[in-house]
C-alpha cells in the first residue's frame, strides 16, 4: 500500500472516532440527551424531558403525598378489619381451598377457582390496609373541646339559604371512613373543602350540578364518630 492511501486512510479513521466521540460523548447522547446539560435526560439546567427542571418538578410534586388523617373510631375500625381477614377469613380460605384442589381437575372445579379468586382479594385488601395504617395521622375530634370553627372531624349542621331552611348533618372524617349513610364526608370532598376553617353562623357558596348555592352554617360540635 502507497503512503498516500495509507495517509488517506488514517485521515478517514480519525474522522470517523471524531465522529463517534461526538454522538456518544458531548453531542447527542452526551450533555444533551444523557449528559449534564439541557437536553432530554441532562441534569444540568433541567429544561428536557428527565432533567432538574419540569421533569424533577413533576416528580416532586407528585411525591408530596395527601395526608392520610383519621379518627381514633375509624382506624379503629380498619384494624378490626384487618385482624379478621388474617386471623380468620384468610386461614379459613387457605383450607378451603387446600380441600377443593385435593378433589381432581382444577380447571373445573368451581370451589377452588372462586376460592383462589377470592383469596387474591383478601390479599389485596390485606396490602391496601397495611399500607393505609402504616401511613395515618390520629386526629381526635373531641380534643377540639367547644370550638365552633370547623376542622377535621367536626360534625356540621347546615341548611341552604334558599333551600325551605332543611337542615342537613355532617361529619367530615377521613377517606377510608367515609360512610354517606350516617352522613360521614371524606375531608377532601367539596362540600368539606367548603366548611373547613370556617365557623357556626357564616355563610358559604357551594359549587352544585345546578349552580352555586348558599348555604348557613347553623351548628358545629365536636364528639366520637358513630
Amino acid at each position: 500500500m502507497g503512503l498516500p492511501r495509507l495517509l488517506c486512510m488514517v485521515q478517514i479513521m480519525a474522522k470517523t472516532a471524531l465522529l463517534s466521540r461526538s454522538r456518544n460523548g458531548n453531542g447527542r447522547n452526551g450533555s444533551a440527551r444523557n449528559g449534564n446539560g439541557s437536553g432530554r435526560n441532562g441534569n444540568g439546567n433541567g429544561n428536557g424531558r428527565n432533567g432538574n427542571g419540569r421533569g424533577s418538578g413533576t416528580v416532586e410534586h407528585a411525591a408530596q403525598e395527601v395526608k392520610n388523617y383519621i379518627t381514633p373510631l375509624g382506624y379503629s375500625r380498619l384494624k378490626t378489619e384487618l385482624t379478621k381477614l388474617l386471623d380468620s377469613e384468610r386461614p379459613e380460605l387457605v383450607k378451603t381451598i387446600s380441600w377443593a384442589a385435593s378433589n381432581g381437575d382444577r380447571s373445573e372445579n368451581g370451589d377452588y377457582i372462586y376460592g383462589k379468586k377470592r383469596l387474591r382479594e383478601i390479599d389485596h385488601r390485606i396490602h391496601f390496609l397495611n399500607k393505609r395504617l402504616d401511613s395515618v395521622e390520629l386526629v381526635d375530634p373531641a380534643r377540639r373541646g367547644d370550638s365552633d370553627q370547623i376542622f377535621f372531624g367536626a360534625t356540621v349542621t347546615y341548611a341552604y339559604v334558599r333551600g325551605g331552611k332543611d337542615e342537613r348533618t355532617v361529619t367530615i372524617v377521613g377517606v377510608d371512613e367515609v360512610d354517606t349513610k350516617r352522613g360521614q364526608v371524606s375531608w377532601l370532598s367539596p362540600i368539606a373543602r367548603v366548611l373547613l376553617k370556617r365557623r357556626s353562623g357564616d355563610i358559604v357558596t357551594l359549587a352544585t350540578p345546578a349552580g352555586e348555592a348558599e348555604i348557613e352554617i347553623i351548628g358545629v360540635r365536636y364528639r366520637a364518630t358513630a
